[in-house]
């Protein structure tokens, strides 16, 4: 349906003193042709000047009638297209005239043709199109032209069309790149993108039904531009049928087409750059922005009416228009006319042309500047404020897309305009938040987008909406999702008491639900707690919660009230209180400038409740809440520590992370990070500046990571060693960690290089990791170096399954070698000599068994033992 909004794109008119009747003009580069009616054989020149005025240049003949004109850009040249003689018979000639520039013309001169083709007899050409030059113009394509004209004279449409897309292809109307023959020209950098096919029906149009339809005349400029790319066809295809059509003429000026029918110059509006600007940015329709879409109802923003209208064209902010009245017209005109709806008429009209002419004019009718349609349409939209939202959100619409064009269009940069059209985008993106806002739609979710866009703050949007309801007490859907969106972001915006305690009673009426989530929002910090309370236990009586729970204990602690602190906070399980904070993490965290802030209910938990400040973290990381970067920034900050410094309280966090971690990635990092703070405090002997909420022991009962720590480690440990005395706490977490079989021990290597000779720690921690890696024969020299009596322990251990040989391939050759070169000087090595025997006499056959043992005689002495290992066997 097309709407008619009594708008005035046209700013003033003024008559162009012709001294013959007009019969066809063009114009370009300031510069205005007419060509005089079929007796007169000659061609007018003038300048066009600011606000429509037209000073005489001068005027040249031609050799017969001219039946088209037409400019064109390359060369600036206007193509003539006449016959040489009176009679139907006559001759086509095609002239191209030069231009003259503005600036150097003189009233007077007198433009000569530059050259002149004739055409062969061919049908008689009706139309001209212009190129690079007019010697491009060849019989065979007048032919060609005339011939379709013909084909495509009428046209009849069954019902609207409006296609979109990629589906506007269906339209079946081909699109194709014309030469224009220039030097720089390069076709393989274009390329032709169907946006909007749209067609009009007889009954969907406002000039009535009629049962033939004729169209008499399409006009085109196809480009529309933006600062990306070039849309190069048709983007708009609208036809328009209708018993008094006279011509329709389409272009991008202020995003309308003009349409001229038999009584008068209509404007209409097109969707050229809400289709642009999609094409542009595939995802514009989010929360963060918005465009009025490309299915708006059309809407006629004027209906200027003319006696006997004829022709029309276009240049800059120019509608040139031709009227000629026939002779039953001239007495009408003598009453009040109707033209007079015109913002301003010309009262210079030239008195020659009247008085000899007085059934013809060309005007020269100026489109007033986007800023300006812009207000008025901003101006009559309000009048629908109170009566018809929707016409008021499509005028809004309207006026956007028109900023939206100028802004988009590659001169925008350089105009003069440039500050006041943004100003104008962000007034617009206001106005249309502001309808969405107090409107009851079915896009209300808009306001924010459109807020956004308009760089209003918070506090700017409440004080425009939320004292007009005051007396009412109702606040409609958008208003609410947006004030719901805004707060709940990370803002670095603080309401005042005032507004923040307005914002409570608005969430109390319309959304009691969302108050704990509003109250923790970082731009509430100056709202009344008591007022807080009152409101969270209205809510409480009828939706109790645990966010609840927590939200007024953050109220309590803002008002120092402890006591109310730890009623609310024994109400609930300690488990419950962590999973609580899940349902609102501000709580416990705010964000400025993309930096984790402890909050205050965050500082007392450290305090009085680390273990549940540290739960509360983990389960917000096990649900996505947090980043472990934004976690360990937390810490850092809450514990005061610079950010080169972990605190215990982070390592605490680290480890209970471990705890309900099952992520992969997420494991390995954690095990390194722990890892590097137990060697780093064990190799600078620094203990932890808080005590460690979980004991290895604890660590151990609940996660597989830790393991539990191998005998011949506590074995290991239990000798004597000054290095071993202090941070023991962090030696157990190591040595338990590379007990267990989680962490790559490959990775580790380098974090755990400071230990290496640290005593009896490095002994384990070296002999750990030959372990992890498969070298048995390099970790049983180790042993035998520095701890002997712990090799029998650690094979007794680790050599099993594949690994058992070692027993007798390494271990048992070992002892032997060792004790004949110490003789009876180390007991250890004759006790661990008698263990491994018994453990080979057990495996091995006796003959393989025997084989093993030395051949200097040492044997015998160990030949009732080796007698006791027989008879064990058997019997097993």
């Amino acid at each position: 349906m097309v709407q008619l909004y009594n708008l005035h794109p046209f700013g003033s008119q003024r008559v162009v003193p012709c001294k013959q009747e007009p019969a066809q003009f063009c114009c370009g580069n300031d510069v205005l042709f007419v060509a005089s009616a079929a007796a007169s054989c000659r061609v007018e020149v003038f300048a066009v000047r600011c606000e429509g005025r037209c000073e005489p240049l001068g005027s040249f003949a031609t050799l017969g009638p001219v039946l088209r004109m037409a400019h064109s850009r390359a060369g600036q040249c206007r193509p003539l297209l006449g016959t040489r003689g009176r009679s139907s018979t006559g001759r086509v000639r095609v002239a191209s005239a030069s231009a003259v520039p503005g600036a150097a013309a003189r009233p007077g001169q007198v433009l000569q043709p530059l050259g002149i083709l004739v055409g062969s007899s061919v049908p008689t050409p009706t139309g001209l199109c212009p190129c690079a030059g007019a010697q491009s113009i060849k019989d065979e394509d007048l032919a060609a032209h005339s011939l379709q004209l013909e084909l495509d004279e009428f046209v009849i449409c069954q019902k609207p069309v409006e296609l979109l897309g990629e589906e506007s292809k269906l339209c079946k109307i081909p699109i194709t790149l014309e030469s224009t023959e220039l030097s720089t020209e390069d076709k393989k950098h274009f390329q032709v993108q169907y946006l909007l096919f749209r067609r009009f029906t007889p009954d969907q149009s406002p000039f009535g039904f009629c049962e033939e339809t004729k169209l008499h005349s399409v006009q085109f400029l196809p480009v529309y531009q933006t600062g990306r790319c070039t849309c190069v066809g048709v983007t708009d295809m609208i036809l328009v049928f209708a018993p008094g059509l006279i011509q329709v003429f389409i272009f991008f000026l202020h995003q309308c087409f003009f349409f001229l029918s038999s009584e008068s110059l209509q404007c209409f509006t097109v969707r050229c750059s809400a289709a642009a600007a999609r094409d542009e940015d595939p995802y514009i329709d989010t929360t963060v922005k918005a465009c009025p879409p490309v299915t708006l109802d059309v809407c006629t923003l004027r209906m200027q009416l003319f006696i006997g209208p004829r022709a029309i064209c276009h240049y800059k902010n120019h509608i040139i228009l031709l009227t000629k009245a026939d002779t039953e017209d001239i007495t009408e005109r003598r009453k009040p006319s109707r033209r007079m709806l015109s913002r301003k008429a010309d009262s210079n009209k030239s008195r020659t042309n009247s008085e000899s002419e007085p059934g013809w004019n060309l005007y020269i009718i100026n489109t007033v500047s986007t800023i300006q349609l812009y207000r008025e349409m901003v101006d009559y939209s309000r009048t629908y404020e109170n009566v018809r939202t929707e016409s008021c959100i499509h005028l809004l619409s309207e006026a956007h897309l028109l900023v939206r064009a100028a802004i988009m269009d590659p001169s925008f940069f350089k105009s003069d305009e440039k500050e006041e059209l943004l100003r104008a985008f962000k007034e617009s993106c206001a106005f249309l938040g502001d309808c969405y806002s107090r409107f009851d739609t079915k896009d209300y979710h808009l306001a924010l987008p459109y807020y956004r866009m308009s760089g209003l703050s918070v506090t700017e949007v409440l004080e425009r909406l939320a004292s007009e309801r005051d007396e009412i007490h109702t606040y409609e859907r958008g208003f609410i999702f947006y004030l719901t969106h805004s707060l709940n972001e990370e803002l670095n915006e603080e309401l005042s008491k005032e507004l923040a305690d307005k914002v409570l009673q608005i969430f109390y009426l319309a959304d009691p639900v969302q108050l704990p989530h509003i109250i923790c929002s970082p731009c509430m910090k100056n709202v009344c707690p008591l007022t807080a309370v009152k409101y969270l236990r209205k809510v409480e009586d009828i939706m109790p919660s645990v966010v609840l729970t927590l939200t007024k204990a953050f109220m309590a602690l803002k008002m120092g009230d402890l006591t109310m602190y730890e009623c609310e906070m024994n109400s609930h399980k300690e488990t419950m209180l962590a999973c609580g904070f899940i349902g609102q993490p501000k709580l416990l965290r705010e964000c400025k400038e993309g930096t984790v802030i402890p909050t205050e209910f965050a500082v007392h938990l450290k305090v009085m409740q680390p273990g549940l400040l540290v739960a509360a973290t983990v389960a917000l990381h096990e649900n996505s809440k947090i980043e472990l970067e934004e976690a360990d920034m937390f810490f850092k900050i809450l514990c005061n520590n610079g950010e080169d410094t972990v605190p215990q309280l982070l390592v605490d966090f680290w480890e209970a992370l471990l705890v309900a971690c099952s992520q992969e990635e997420v494991l390995q990092e954690l095990l390194l990070r722990v890892t590097y703070q137990y060697v780093w405090r064990i190799s600078k002997k620094q203990l932890p500046e808080t005590k460690p909420l979980k004991t290895t022991e604890d660590l151990i009962n609940s996660c597989d990571h830790f393991g539990f720590i191998f005998p011949w480690v506590t074995f290991i440990m239990s000798m004597e060693s000054p290095l071993d005395k202090d941070c023991p706490e962090d030696i157990s977490k190591l040595q338990s960690i590379l007990c267990g079989q989680s962490i790559d021990i490959t990775a580790a290597l380098p974090i755990l290089e400071p230990l290496a000779e640290a005593g009896n720690v490095g002994l384990t921690i070296r002999v750990l990791c030959s372990t992890r890696l498969g070298k048995y024969e390099e970790s049983l020299d180790q042993l035998l170096g520095q701890c002997p009596a712990a090799a029998v322990l650690y094979a007794q251990h680790e050599l099993k399954g594949d690994s058992q040989a070692v027993w007798w391939n390494k271990l048992l050759p070992e002892l032997c070698e060792r004790a004949r070169l110490t003789r009876s000087d180390c007991p250890v090595l004759i006790s661990s000599l008698k263990e491994t025997l018994s453990v080979v006499a057990m495996e091995l056959e006796l003959r393989d068994f025997l084989s093993l043992l030395p051949e200097d005689g040492t044997a015998a002495f160990f030949l009732p033992h080796l007698l006791h290992c027989s008879q064990r066997k058997l019997l097993r």
